[in-house]
């Protein structure tokens, strides 16, 4: 990240630490709840707590029975307010008074995800006439039997949230233009802030093995995917994808959710027993075992913001298959492969790069360089900065 002279641009980064601040997360989902965007709100919590006082203000969905109550490293304080799940939705009628009660002069970071707290934070900050911060992750596709009334939502609710937010954090370029456009939110007052890589996935440069030398080898493509097993990724589709594939593969899926019955079927379903391994959750040095054994990583998506798993997969060296739909495409770009959103065309990339595995030398270097300044630490301090921008 560079710094820049307007708030048009990507957030600047400060080279030196500002004043100590409150600030208050409030997202509707926390770890241990699988998910990217809950992982960037915890690791921005705990980096920002190096040098202000900071909150979580958040529900109990899928808590795993955490206390509802409980500081966590570096001092975050973490208040999980009980809810109800209706429709994909968060319920927490509780997080509104705690949001009333926040002291004037905090920092109230919004993240975006569900809807109902967005309005909670907005009707919150009218009421006792406060600022806050929003946190633009990415847009949201209908799902459930409620979905078609997201339309109406977005319209006339989470536009005004964005509106009313004194600024607003977005992920890239392209995020801010659609925001203009199809919110009316001032560009002047949105601000770019890639997410950024943890310092433990940066691993050393790999050596090519003799199948990627080779125009084939013997030993299958060993194949990767981390992440949620829920709608968003759409892991149904690398399934279809993986029964079209006619080279020697398998698949790895990391990660658990929802849909992991219905996906465990699916593949058996398909036949795929002996070529798709479900493994779980993995967090912390399992993780990152994961990613330096996998010789490809696969993003199926429907749609993404900026995927964590897709710059770890990067800075651990992995090239990268994707999908090229939004979220995707601006992370990727051309440092790795995207192909249309159907299993035909990724089975065909899978199968390319199976038969010739010295293709996959170019995405994989292309993928270290992109992210080798992307660092936590960087992504704090230009939220610091984003803060100072729009006076707190």
């Amino acid at each position: 990240m560079t710094e820049q002279s307007s708030p048009e641009h990507t957030a600047p980064v400060r080279s030196t630490p500002g004043k100590r601040r409150r600030v208050v997360q409030v997202t509707p989902n926390y770890p241990p709840l699988l998910g990217g965007v809950e992982r960037v709100v915890q690791i921005l919590a705990t980096g920002l707590a190096t040098r202000n006082d900071v909150s979580v203000v958040t529900t109990d969905h899928q808590a795993g029975g955490v206390p509802r109550r409980v500081v966590e490293a570096g001092g975050v304080k973490v208040r999980r307010h009980r809810s109800l799940t209706v429709a994909h939705t968060s319920l927490a009628p509780g997080m509104f008074g705690s949001l009333l009660r926040i002291p004037r002069g905090t920092v109230v970071h919004l993240h975006c995800s569900t809807a109902v707290v967005p309005e909670q934070v907005w009707l919150s900050a009218r009421i006792r006439g406060q600022k806050y911060i929003l946190h633009f992750h990415m847009e949201v596709d209908a799902s459930g039997p409620l979905g078609r009334l997201l339309p109406f939502y977005k319209k006339h609710l989470f536009g005004r949230v964005l509106r009313g937010a004194a600024g607003v954090i977005v992920l890239t370029e392209s995020q801010r233009g659609f925001l203009a456009e199809r919110y009316g939110v001032d560009p002047a007052k949105v601000y770019v802030v890639p997410n950024g890589v943890a310092e433990e996935y940066f691993l050393p440069p790999r050596t090519p093995s003799p199948e990627q030398t080779a125009a084939s080898g013997p030993e299958p493509l060993r194949l990767l995917f981390v992440g949620r097993l829920g709608a968003q990724k759409n892991v149904a589709r690398l399934l279809d994808a993986m029964a079209l594939v006619t080279e020697p593969v398998r698949l790895r899926l990391v990660g658990d959710g929802e849909l992991r019955e219905d996906l465990v079927a699916q593949a058996t379903g398909l036949g795929l027993d002996d070529r798709v391994e479900f493994a779980g959750r993995k967090d912390g040095d399992d993780l990152i075992k994961e990613y330096a054994a996998a010789e490809l990583f696969v993003l199926p998506s429907d749609r993404e913001g900026m995927a964590l798993v897709v710059l770890e997969a990067m800075a651990a060296g992995l090239p990268v298959l994707a999908t090229a739909v939004p979220g995707n495409i601006e992370t990727v770009e051309d440092a790795g492969v995207l192909v249309e959103p159907t299993p035909k065309a990724l089975a065909a990339a899978i199968d390319a790069l199976a038969r010739d595995r010295s293709a996959l030398a170019a995405p994989a270097a292309a993928g270290a360089a992109r992210v080798a300044d992307r660092h936590w630490d960087q992504v704090v301090a230009a939220v610091e900065n984003v803060y100072e921008q729009v006076g707190f």
